[in-house]
């Protein structure tokens, strides 16, 4: 008794002290930043020898340390099996071998869980704004020039945008855009146009014509502007060094006009690393280029909870940074490759009660079809047609690879077996889409159980995710901090833990922009 008193009372005085010496973290603690030793951009500058002429920089929307840890693991259990004698670890993605990797917290002026259009503002201006606002102040009043827009103006370089969502969703339009809500698309498209960038190229613009329909159409005020338009893949594959100015749209368009998820791809389409083969081709020259990459459906498919889209295409951006590494190994004394994330999105974690501390993340390969394709090709037909559920559990084993017990045979993956409590939560997400009610908000148990998303369609993806041992905790944007991965030239900046302003303020002192 006397030794843990004794040991209560030290703890008291050891707090006591703490406090006193202004120690202990509440929020950004003054006298802690007063004390840090952390280097400064200037004097981490004094170690680079060589400024790059050619900058990659991706983007994985809502990616993050889990996002691209599961994909990894899913690769590395997918080439040991489910049951691995001794288990040897996940396959890295491209980047996770780039020699330098940092971190960067993401918070913006309105949340510790910003969105793209802030945190995009945060990366390509070096600046906080709030949520929904794209490259100005948070009054509104100010327009914050582009890492992009600099390095065009100040240097010459020519520039590229690819995404795999719309060119005027968020992230895309930050490097190019300046306004007051990321929901102006006709307006972020007229910027778009008057960047005068030289590349752009990802799915296709969101309200072309305006929000009434009735406005000057924005790829017809592109070509007046000598802008080369793209809409199928044969116009695309004749854009070439000798073209000016290009916009390429995916030929095919899938959910929201976006490019199609990795998951549903056909082999006929480009994948994003296409896209960005191609802007190479496109913007190579002797005085130097900015790319930015995004893998926006990344993000898309953490905020429905569908890990096997997510994971396939974290695995397509991986692909797409490929791209960039062969170009370095062409000019490796020129180039800097960046790779980093805008913010988590879903709470995705590796791990799950129900599977203790086991995984099984192999399963998830079964899964060949995204939430989103699924809704439009599959439940839009079982409300039509009123598909009983038996027909339906059909379609889920063959889309999903999840069996219910009558269904399941002797050569059936008993993990892939629905148990009881899977099957009635099952049952009562069909007889939720099929009575055609929306999921309110105001309903907080179904809400918990579905968000915004079609009831079937996230209950699968949930029972397919938890019996892998994945996770989600939410239907929205996280506070975790983002991972920086740099190789190449000017590399040693992106060392350390920092803010994501300071990805911009690196860039900027690296090229000496004003």
């Amino acid at each position: 008794m006397k030794y843990y008193l004794r040991k209560t009372i030290l703890s008291l005085l050891v707090c006591a002290s703490l406090v006193t010496t202004g120690v202990v973290y509440s929020g950004y603690n003054n006298t802690a930043k007063a004390s840090s030793t952390r280097p400064t951009v200037a004097e981490k500058l004094k170690t680079v020898t060589k400024t790059p002429k050619y900058v990659f920089l991706f983007i994985g929307d809502g990616m993050s340390y889990p996002q691209f840890q599961a994909a990894s693991d899913y690769l590395g259990a997918v080439k040991q099996g489910n049951s691995p004698e001794i288990l040897k670890g996940g396959e890295y993605l491209s980047f996770m071998n780039f020699p330098v990797a940092g971190s960067a917290t993401t918070y913006d002026s309105t949340s510790f869980c910003p969105d793209s259009a802030s945190t995009a503002t945060s990366i390509s201006t070096g600046h906080k704004t709030y949520s929904g606002v794209i490259n100005m102040n948070e009054a509104k009043t100010e327009e914050f020039e582009t890492v992009a827009e600099k390095l065009k103006k100040q240097l010459g370089y020519e520039i590229g945008v690819v995404t795999s969502v719309n060119l005027n969703h968020a992230t895309p339009a930050a490097f190019y855009a300046h306004q007051p809500s990321r929901n102006n698309y006709y307006e972020i498209g007229l910027e778009m146009v008057e960047s005068d960038f030289d590349y752009f190229a990802g799915g296709g613009l969101l309200d072309p014509n305006g929000k009434d329909g009735k406005s000057e159409n924005v790829y017809e005020i592109a070509e007046k502007a000598g802008y080369t338009v793209a809409d199928t893949k044969d116009e695309a594959e004749k854009v070439n060094g000798n073209t000016d100015k290009a916009i390429i749209i995916g030929e095919t368009l899938a959910d929201s006009d976006s490019l199609s998820y990795e998951n549903d791809r056909e082999s006929s389409e480009w994948a994003l690393a296409d896209y960005v083969k191609k802007g190479i081709e496109v913007l190579d020259n002797d005085k130097g280029f900015f790319m930015m990459v995004e893998g926006g459906k990344i993000d898309w498919a953490c905020h429905a909870n569908d890990a096997g889209s997510t994971i396939a295409d974290t695995i397509a951006l991986s692909n797409a940074v490929d791209e960039a590494i062969k170009f370095y190994n062409e000019h490796p004394d020129e180039t800097l490759i960046l790779v980093t994330g805008d913010h988590e999105t879903g709470g995705l974690t590796i791990g799950f009660a129900g599977t203790d501390y086991d995984t099984y993340l192999a399963n998830i390969q079964n899964q060949n079809i995204s939430y989103a394709k699924y809704d439009s090709d599959y439940v839009a037909k079982y409300k039509e047609n009123n598909t009983p559920f038996e027909t339906v559990l059909k379609d889920i084993e063959d889309k999903f690879g999840l069996v219910a017990k009558e269904n399941a045979t002797s050569s059936t993956n008993e993990k892939l077996i629905l148990t009881d409590y899977e099957y009635n939560k099952l049952k009562a997400a069909y007889d939720k889409t099929m009575s055609g009610e929306e999921v309110s908000k105001e309903n907080q148990e179904e809400y918990v159980l579905y968000g915004t998303y079609e009831p079937l369609s996230v209950t699968i993806t949930h029972i397919l995710n938890n019996k892998s041992g994945i996770n989600f905790s939410s239907y929205s944007h996280t506070g975790l901090p983002v991972a920086v991965f740099a190789k190449g030239a000017g590399e040693s900046l992106f060392e350390g833990f920092y803010d994501n302003t300071d990805i911009y303020n690196n860039i900027a002192a690296l090229m000496n922009l004003k």
